[in-house]
């Protein structure tokens, strides 16, 4: 018996793909698959996500992939560990590129264009959703009103330092206008 809802395909072969019609595909995880990535990805959960889009053939073996990454999101906050919610939409484009030569050396020149790829065997959609859905939240997620509080650390009868007493460049402007005065107004007479 067949299933009336067959999983939608998120792995497509590059040999299979037509070289002459787009491949569209729609991906949207269920719960589980919703909490293996949000285990994967660091966060505290991924409410809801779908990267929908088109595998077009771009040339002599070359395949061009752009689609819409929406998502819900929790992260920790950086400050409180709180809970912060966010909500991605984002443009996501590939160009998968058949013999592209890995550069040699240690040090390598960045390419202009950024989304030029090696042309893999198999474009696993759910791989590039991850990556998507990890470039476009925020790196350092903050609650909001969550601020870092004044910390300050002395032993039992010592006057704290404030921030103003860590600056060590704070007292050049004070010897500078010392060193600058004439021998008649108390400054230097060397």
């Amino acid at each position: 018996m067949t299933d009336p809802n067959p999983a939608p395909l998120i792995r497509f072969r590059t040999g299979a793909l037509s070289p002459r019609r787009p491949t569209r595909f729609d991906f949207q995880p269920d719960g589980p698959a919703l909490a293996a990535l949000a285990a994967e990805l660091g966060l505290l959960a991924v409410h809801r996500l779908r990267f929908q889009g088109d595998i077009t053939p771009a040339g002599r073996g070359e395949f061009a992939l752009t689609g819409t990454l929406t998502a819900d999101a929790s992260q920790a906050c950086v400050v409180t560990l709180e809970p912060v919610e966010t909500r991605v939409r984002d443009s996501v484009s590939r160009r998968y590129v058949p013999d592209l030569a890995d550069p040699e050396g240690d040090e390598v020149e960045m390419a202009p264009d950024d989304t030029v790829e090696p042309l893999p065997e198999v474009i696993d959609i759910a791989e590039i959703a991850a990556e998507a859905l990890l470039l476009a939240l925020p790196l350092y997620p903050r609650a909001p009103g969550a601020e870092l509080g004044t910390t300050l650390h002395a032993g039992d009868g010592v006057t704290p330092l404030a921030d103003s007493d860590l600056r060590p460049f704070a007292g050049l402007a004070d010897l500078a206008a010392r060193l600058g005065k004439t021998p008649g107004d108390g400054g230097d007479k060397g």
